[in-house]
């Protein structure tokens, strides 16, 4: 293949692809189950549950945006149930049984 000349006088040259090697993808897959996301669901799935202020404390985000999580991302992305009860810490959200029954 030949090289031609830009006008603006570079060189132009062939780029390399920018496609991950499976070492790479493999890193970053396990960089995503030790995401934020999975910390959240996990506390979530426990049987006690877990409290806004709980998701607070380990993401590091705002009441707003856990609660967006939790609407967002579990209920719509993922397709999860979440129950909520009043309790003694405040109100504590779970993932519901149900959701996992069906496999999720």
């Amino acid at each position: 293949m030949t090289r031609r000349k830009s006008k603006t006088g570079r060189v132009s040259r062939k780029r390399k692809s920018s496609k991950r090697s499976s070492a790479a993808q493999a890193n970053a897959a396990a960089q995503r189950h030790a995401s934020k996301q999975s910390a959240c669901l996990a506390l979530l799935e426990r049987s006690e549950g877990a409290t806004i202020r709980e998701l607070q404390e380990l993401t590091n985000w705002q009441e707003h945006s856990v609660r967006a999580f939790l609407a967002g991302t579990v209920k719509k992305k993922l397709g999860l149930d979440i129950a909520s009860a009043k309790e003694g810490r405040g109100r504590v959200y779970r993932i519901a049984i149900a959701s996992k029954q069906r496999g999720r």
